[in-house]
């Protein structure tokens, strides 16, 4: 699919029976034009919203652009290129992978990003990089995960990057079993990667960390200049924390 829209929606609703566990849906989209609503929706597993070799790519300004999918194993990689952007993902089952990149050297840098994950399940994997040279002056970016061995990668560039991260482990007391870096999570443990680069000031860096369970890992760095704030609450045994600030 290769098309311009301007001021439209688009609803895509993938459903994957039961009776046919082999089959999955595949969507691959080429978009350009401002004012774009899309809303993904997909049930099963195996299916794809776009690959490393040809992913899902958005350019316009003042987008909209949610995905709902139910299911394992399933696949996201997709690129937004624009100055504005809001997004509500929401995923329930295991294994899946996520990845995405708003902006990379085109036309808006995500200057204003709003986004909004929510996950339920083990073993699934979410690299996030939103913003390019410190360019996503108003990101606020949301993850609430509920289950074991999850891994969330996510690179920031901008001064003002509100990021809340809410896990609940439910091997609560779990130890071992996580250590640092994108797909390195094994057994109970959550894996938690930040990096928010840019110049703070003004009400700037800002990371917000509530955890719940065991043997997790979380590695937080930030730059400055000032503004830089964790807020963070652990609860659970053999937690490995790192976190680097700079004036």
């Amino acid at each position: 699919m290769n098309k311009s829209f301007s001021y439209t929606t688009i609803l895509f609703v993938a459903l994957l029976y039961f009776g046919s566990p082999a089959l999955s849906n595949d969507i691959y989209i080429q978009q350009s034009g401002d004012g774009l609503d899309l809303d993904i929706v997909q049930d099963g597993q195996n299916n794809v919203i776009g690959t490393s070799g040809t992913n899902v790519t958005l350019n316009g300004d003042d987008m909209t652009f949610s995905i709902t999918q139910t299911g394992n194993t399933n696949t996201i990689a997709a690129t937004i290129k624009g100055a504005t952007y809001t997004g509500t993902w929401a995923f329930t089952g295991s294994s899946n992978t996520v990845d995405l990149l708003c902006s990379s050297s085109a036309a808006g840098d995500c200057d204003t990003v709003t986004l909004n994950i929510t996950t339920t399940g083990d073993s699934n994997t979410f690299d996030f990089n939103v913003g390019d040279v410190s360019d996503a002056d108003g990101s606020t970016i949301s993850f609430t995960v509920t289950g074991d061995g999850n891994v969330i990668e996510s690179d920031i560039d901008g001064k003002s990057a509100a990021l809340t991260v809410v896990m609940n482990n439910s091997a609560s007391t779990a130890t071992g079993g996580a250590s640092s870096g994108l797909l390195s999570s094994s057994g109970a443990g959550n894996v938690v990667d930040i990096d928010v680069d840019g110049d703070g000031d003004s009400a700037g860096h800002t990371i917000n960390l509530d955890i719940t369970g065991g043997g997790s890992s979380y590695t937080i760095t930030q730059s400055g200049i000032n503004d830089n704030t964790v807020d963070a609450d652990f609860s659970g045994d053999n937690q490995d924390v790192d976190i680097t600030q700079s004036d």
